[in-house]
């Protein structure tokens, strides 16, 4: 493991030739919500040698319909997702989408997420590098895993070398995605960190309903491929209930899911390490 995520996972204790987790419901609901998924998760990653990051949008604010929930307020949902790290000590991110938002959510997360159609707003990139939190940049439904090497410069030219880039699927017509494997070792070519972001390469954009949808029957199969191809790092939304979630339920694992399919992975990973 690489010097930048043994400093972050600096606290934990892991197997080294694990795999990382970054997981958490979709978005800042509730703190019993926040609270209730990082005890549950961060149990899980503990007994299995995972280190884990505990993620949850303080904020969203790409939603499909200008009707769906956004969040709890910008100070409130960021305070919950500190108060998490802390309760637990763990590692937290959270999405930021203007280049205003970075140096106050730096306050409060380790990672600065940018969200997929954002990661080619030079701005965003220098404003979330200049923070000196590590970035973790997701790979744009609409481009290649070399054509991110773009990113990777603009972030690095702004002074900072802690990237994590993430693969969430890749746009086939208008309401689907697929995953194209070859990302992981693409952008592993970039001297980065790779993720693989499990739930999100599984949605289903666009719907005429103005809700997202998505296949979380194939989170396993997703999840399994990653390892298999050498992701350094898993992606994961879950929830106790994803039928009422507030944001990206239809392709959110369901919370007592996770453990088991964690218990898969960390044997698949040992097999091919």
């Amino acid at each position: 493991m690489e010097p930048m995520l043994k400093d972050l996972f600096a606290g934990q204790s892991y197997n080294e030739k694990s795999f990382f987790l970054i997981a958490g419901p979709c978005v800042v609901e509730s703190e019993e919500l926040v609270m209730e998924v990082a005890d549950k998760v961060s149990g899980i990653c503990k007994n299995l040698g995972i280190p884990y990051v505990f993620k949850a949008s303080y904020r969203k604010a790409n939603r499909t319909s200008a009707s769906s929930f956004t969040g709890l307020g910008d100070e409130t949902g960021l305070a919950l997702v500190k108060k998490v790290g802390e309760t637990y000590k763990l590692p937290t991110t959270s999405d930021i989408h203007a280049h205003e938002e970075a140096a106050e959510a730096a306050k409060y997360v380790d990672i600065l997420q940018i969200p997929a159609f954002l990661c080619r707003q030079t701005d965003l990139l220098v404003a979330a590098a200049e923070t000196g939190k590590i970035v973790n940049v997701k790979k744009g439904q609409f481009l290649s895993g070399p054509s991110m090497k773009f990113a990777v410069e603009k972030i690095k030219n702004a002074g900072n070398n802690k990237i994590i880039l993430t693969e969430r699927g890749t746009t086939f017509g208008y309401q689907d995605l697929v995953v194209d494997y070859r990302n992981i070792p693409w952008m592993q070519a970039h001297q980065t960190p790779v993720v693989m972001d499990v739930t999100h390469s599984l949605q289903q954009p666009n719907q005429t309903s103005g809700v997202t949808g998505g296949n979380p029957q194939l989170i396993s199969t997703i999840a399994k491929a990653a390892i298999a191809t050498g992701a350094d790092g898993l992606f994961i939304e879950t929830h106790p209930n994803p039928a009422v979630a507030l944001s990206d339920g239809a392709n959110m694992l369901k919370l007592d899911l996770l453990g088991g399919l964690l218990e898969q992975l960390v044997k698949l990973r040992a097999a091919i390490v």
